[in-house]
């Protein structure tokens, strides 16, 4: 044996319990000294190697990012095609009319009103007649955003801009485009269902 390992062999003995007591990762406490001691190589050990880790992953995050450069033009091309996607997947309405099937988005749709033994579409910038009942009609288009508000007239509320109370009680409604059409007692409570949302508005259609 060599002077330099007998040297190693007789270190001080507390020394080589603290190291063992670091690389078993066992916490020993002989002495509050010694206890200290070993609480403070764990700690920077533990420090190191969450130091490390996070290095690591940020390096690997870093990694996987995808580098896109888009011009004006291109991200223009995008938003329109998303807009057509959306579009399509909107409810839409399908009717005949003259021996021909069209098909209408329903947001397109202001009102339906009764003629007859028919229903009116009110559609911009042409309405369109379906041989339809007007309750028949309520019920399939009322999961859609449709409320009635008169026996003879169903509008959309996503095209209603305008509402005025009536001194008999009643209202009188305005949808986009400008045509009015009057909301009768008998119905005056659906026009809670025109906005998620009112404000100071308690006494309306109280």
């Amino acid at each position: 044996m060599s002077t330099r390992e007998i040297q190693d062999h007789k270190a001080n003995p507390s020394e080589m319990f603290v190291q063992q007591a670091v690389y078993a990762n066992v916490d020993v406490l002989p002495s509050p000294v010694r206890g200290a001691t070993i609480r403070s190589i764990e700690s920077r050990r533990d420090c190191t190697l969450e130091s490390t880790a996070d290095q690591f992953c940020e390096a690997a995050d870093a990694s996987l990012l995808p580098v896109i450069r888009v011009d004006a033009a291109n991200l223009m091309r995008v938003l329109r095609q998303l807009e057509g996607i959306a579009k399509r997947q909107a409810p839409r309405i399908a009717f005949k009319v003259k021996g021909r099937i069209l098909l209408l988005d329903l947001a397109d749709i202001l009102a339906v009103q009764a003629e007859g033994n028919y229903v009116s579409l009110q559609h911009l910038p042409n309405p369109y007649l379906v041989h339809e009942s007007l309750s028949s009609m309520t019920e399939k288009l009322k999961p859609y955003g449709f409320v009635r508000i008169h026996r003879s007239v169903v509008v959309n509320i996503s095209a209603v801009e305008e509402i005025q109370p009536l001194p008999t009680g009643e209202y009188r409604l305005r949808v986009k485009g400008g045509k009015e059409y009057l909301v009768t007692r008998t119905y005056k409570h659906n026009l809670r269902d025109l906005a998620q949302l009112w404000v100071g508005s308690e006494r309306l259609c109280g």
